[in-house]
């Protein structure tokens, strides 16, 4: 498969670096496409796969997706960043897919989803309290509408801003924050007395990020 051919980098791109292999793919630099690729892939799939529910069509999405970004590069504006970029696109994808699919089906297994955790933060992934409890998360997250379930996404995995969000999902900022504000609603609503202890709370959202 297309994202299972080369090994991922294991980190994201500094600004600096990240133009530089910008202006070198736009020149036809290959190696600076696939870089590109590789600090991006496994990112760009777990947003994708966390809205469709479905590998094999995740994975179309993503690689139309850096098709397009690649193909129309010359229009991409430095001001933002690279991976904000991809995931419009991305994102528009999926819309599209959705509407002609009419209904989201199929479950997700979160464990097998793309991770960049620290050690520590894999060893707590690996305990059975961890792994239900990220199983009670992400049951939470699939019941929300899909633009709450990317808001989310973004907000809690990306680190994006509701600025970035705003862009991202193509909508006003106040609705990219009303989206995230009724999402964190719903997700209270839905996980009341799953959780006890604060520490456990914020150990958890690192590992799930």
């Amino acid at each position: 498969m297309f994202f299972r051919q080369a090994e991922s980098e294991g980190s994201r791109l500094s600004r600096r670096t990240e133009k530089r292999l910008i202006a070198q793919a736009r020149d036809g630099n290959e190696e600076a496409a696939r870089l590109l690729v590789e600090a991006h892939k496994d990112r760009l799939f777990a947003f994708v796969w966390r809205i469709l529910r479905d590998h094999h069509e995740s994975e179309e999405i993503c690689q139309e997706a850096f098709l397009r970004a690649f193909s129309s590069l010359e229009s991409f504006s430095a001001e933002y960043r690279f991976s904000t970029w991809l995931f419009t696109i991305a994102y528009r994808l999926c819309l599209n897919h959705i509407r002609r699919r009419k209904s989201l089906t199929g479950d997700v297994d979160f464990s097998e989803m793309p991770s960049e955790e620290e050690d520590a933060c894999e060893r707590l992934a690996e305990s059975e309290e961890a792994r239900r409890l990220k199983d009670r998360i992400w049951e939470a997250v699939d019941q929300l509408s899909v633009q709450q379930r990317a808001a989310v996404i973004l907000f809690y995995r990306e680190g994006q801003s509701c600025e970035a969000i705003a862009q991202t999902l193509g909508i006003p900022m106040a609705t990219a924050k009303s989206h995230l504000h009724r999402a964190r609603g719903r997700l209270r609503e839905s996980l009341a007395g799953v959780f006890s202890d604060p520490s456990q709370v914020e150990a958890l959202r690192e590992a799930a990020s």
